[in-house]
């Protein structure tokens, strides 16, 4: 499973970007896709993910409100929108996918596979 992340990028406070990663290989039909990000200087942290069976989804409270995760299913794409961007929003973004279980974590452990990052700079 190769998974290829899209999109970041340098925005002003309060503007919005828009990610998207494409999962290819044996992903099977039950899984769970998500986004991690890391700030310089800090543990990767939990962002958002999305159960591709049932459509359910979880958010960090840090950008609850502000993000929306989605999907493709014919694409086997995952999507961050991004809203209101903060400075604090700044981080290289990573998505990821769990394969093992149809239940969305926020345990980094839990995703075997990742994309390489995509780099969103919000400046002040």
């Amino acid at each position: 499973v190769q998974l290829q992340a899209f999109g970041g990028g340098l925005v002003q406070t309060g503007g919005f970007l828009r990610l998207s990663c494409a999962a290819s290989g044996r992903t099977g039909s039950s899984y769970v896709m998500a986004w991690f990000r890391r700030a310089p200087g800090k543990e990767r942290e939990f962002v958002a993910a999305i159960n591709w069976r049932n459509s359910m989804t979880d958010y960090a409270d840090s950008v609850k409100g502000r993000f929306n995760i989605s999907r493709d299913n014919a694409k086997i794409t995952v999507f961050l929108q991004m809203n209101s961007l903060k400075p604090e929003d700044t981080a290289d973004y990573h998505c990821a996918l769990n394969t093992a279980e149809n239940l969305i974590s926020r345990i980094v452990d839990r995703y075997r596979y990742w994309g390489q990052g995509t780099q969103v700079t919000v400046s002040s």
